[in-house]
């Protein structure tokens, strides 16, 4: 048996994608390996296939035990012996395992970091063939990256536990020079070769908005995505409450997941996600890391990310088989706030020392710094990800929110004056701050009953942008306050000056602003990913009923619909319409085993379709 007919027969493919033949040849010829790949870009494939290859078994060391059930289950429903071994068995589970371990069942054992301290299961792998061990989401053995993992830190003590030492295959999605570095150092990795295929996801379409309120456009992104599955993730416990008891109101059909919740419920949600009982999932970054759930059609973020790397790996949870997805930022000023409160109360790490934990610290708030920029930039938004991680690229990607947007840069000095001015008096005149929304109707001239009330239409400033709309108002006041120059207050929301507004009202610094248009009544909007992937289906009825089968199929199996086949799959099915199992077998994503087990009831349904309009 080849690679070649592993990649075709187990999971249906007659091509490997960049960087994985690579890798695995490699691996094969007993060299270690350090893959930096994308999510979504067949990482799995490049440790899966060899342990079909090699002698005895792979070890997979995962972070995340709660994923390591349906990842062992889309192995077994493609032909390949697997199990995991995790404290979510009981102990004569655990005992039957190692015991199957010992009998050669298996090809590949998922075990988390924490395993490889247990004493009895050192013992059985000191008594059978371990060829491969891969370590998934390897950036956590870094204390410098996301996701820092002390247990990863005891891997490469127990892989000289072993009689022989085995191939290491490290795998992650996001790793800077520095965290790359560590990984090969921290796993003892023995002259690895290093494959970088970039990280670029060509399929995600990235968009920032900063909406005036961010319920309403939430749901309004989400109204046109029903049927659709997405993880929303938002910055605090509070906030993931919040968003997904609204969403619930609404008729949305969502569940939560954070760090506060029972072991029992956060088990219970996440599997309500990946079966697709509940498609929406709203969560804290406590969810998602290791995620292999194929169809998320999109992330959106409530509340700013702390960091790029993190922004990256968590958007990235979309379009994991390849179709079409959108990541959406919802940004406010409030979310940097929100996030330096967060940064100034960290965690104790006793593995750093002080001074160590102070450079984390400074590290931090430069990685926030870069994550606001992400948000600010009028550039293309898939050009800022990869020039983060120093790959290079075309100066636009037409297929992001910017890209997509005809901006316009404004020299707006003088109106930011009248605003600053206007922030001023307002809070002289009355002894406190008050918010933007009344800073704006008093520049506007407006004649509500609180301005004319409080006095507030006598001010020197009351009307000086009356000749301007009330949505680029709103447009300048929110520019200045992402500029710094002006504060709202957390809690209150009452505005004041910084320090940069004295530059711009007596110094000689000019404010140039870069505005979207404002949109015209009755324009539509640009398509999303998710209408783009509909309208350019090549039979969007057939696809419905081939998705309708798989979510069927899947019921009666007790297995998320993805495990049966991707939508991707489907898509390929639903364009080449395969008639005879030969036919079949060349839909991309179709193997051998998965053939035999499901060709006559899709082939069947397609059948009664093309009938049905001939």
């Amino acid at each position: 048996m080849s690679k070649y007919t592993v990649l075709r027969d187990y999971f249906g493919y007659t091509a490997f994608r960049e960087g994985q033949e690579k890798l695995i040849d490699g691996i094969l010829g007993y060299s270690d390996v350090l893959g930096i790949m994308p999510t979504g870009g067949g990482k799995s494939i490049c440790y899966q296939v060899p342990a079909m290859l090699l002698p005895g078994i792979t070890l997979v060391i995962s972070p995340l035990i709660s994923l390591m059930k349906d990842q062992v289950m889309g192995l077994k429903t493609a032909g390949i012996p697997a199990a995991y071994l995790n404290s979510s068995l009981s102990a004569a589970q655990q005992h039957r395992v190692c015991q199957n371990i010992l009998a050669g069942a298996y090809k590949i054992v998922y075990v988390a970091p924490e395993r490889l301290e247990n004493f009895e299961f050192l013992n059985v792998c000191r008594e059978v063939t371990v060829s491969l061990v891969a370590v998934d989401e390897a950036h956590c053995i870094s204390q410098w990256g996301q996701d820092f993992r002390p247990g990863y830190l005891k891997i490469a003590d127990f892989l000289e536990e072993l009689p022989r030492r085995p191939v290491v295959a490290a795998f992650t999605a996001t790793a800077t020079d520095v965290v790359r570095q560590d990984i090969v150092r921290l796993l003892r990795l023995w002259e690895p070769l290093q494959v970088i295929t970039g990280f670029d996801r060509p399929n995600l379409r990235y968009e920032v908005r900063i909406p005036k309120s961010k319920m309403p456009e939430l749901i309004s992104i989400l109204s046109t995505r029903k049927n659709k599955s997405g993880i929303i993730y938002c910055m605090t416990r509070g906030n993931v409450e919040k968003v997904c008891e609204k969403l619930q109101a609404e008729g949305f059909p969502a569940t939560r997941y954070h760090a506060g919740l029972s072991d029992e419920e956060r088990r219970e949600n996440q599997e309500d996600f990946l079966y697709d009982r509940s498609p929406i999932m709203v969560a804290t970054n406590a969810f998602g890391m290791g995620i292999d759930k194929s169809n998320v059609a999109y992330v959106i973020h409530y509340n700013m990310p702390l960091s790029v790397e993190a922004y990256y790996q968590e958007a990235g949870r979309a379009g994991r088989d390849g179709s079409p997805a959108d990541c959406i930022l919802l940004y406010a000023p409030s979310d940097l706030y929100k996030a330096k409160d967060l940064l100034s109360h960290p965690s104790e790490n006793h593995l750093l020392s002080e001074a160590e934990q102070e450079e984390n610290l400074r590290r931090n708030y430069r990685r926030l710094d870069e994550m606001l920029d992400y948000c600010r930039t009028t550039d293309c938004l898939r050009g800022y990800i990869l020039d983060y991680f120093g790959q290079p690229h075309a100066e636009r990607c037409d297929h992001c929110g910017n890209c997509e947007t005809n901006y316009t840069s404004t020299d707006i000095t003088v109106e930011a004056k009248k605003i600053l001015s206007c922030v001023k008096r307002a809070e002289d005149h009355l002894g406190y701050p008050v918010g933007k929304a009344l800073i704006g109707r008093i520049l506007l001239g407006s004649r509500d009953k609180r301005i004319i009330e409080t006095g507030l239409d006598k001010l020197t400033t009351y009307s000086l942008l009356q000749d301007q709309s009330r949505a680029r108002v709103s447009e300048m006041i929110d520019y200045l306050e992402m500029l710094g120059a002006i504060s709202v207050d957390g809690n209150h929301g009452g505005a004041t000056l910084t320090p940069i507004a004295r530059e711009i009202l007596f110094g000689e610094q000019k404010v140039i602003a870069t505005f979207k248009p404002l949109p015209e009544k009755g324009k539509k909007k640009k398509q999303s990913a998710e209408s783009k992937e509909s309208a350019g289906a090549s039979d969007e009825a057939l696809y419905e009923l081939l998705r309708n089968l798989r979510m069927q199929l899947a019921k009666e199996e007790g297995v998320p619909a993805y495990v049966i086949f991707s939508n991707q799959t489907l898509s390929d099915m639903a364009a080449k319409k395969p008639r005879s199992l030969l036919e079949f077998l060349d839909v991309s994503g179709v193997g051998q085993i998965k053939a035999q087990k499901y060709s006559e009831a899709f082939l069947e349904v397609i059948e009664a379709y093309l009938n049905s309009v001939e």
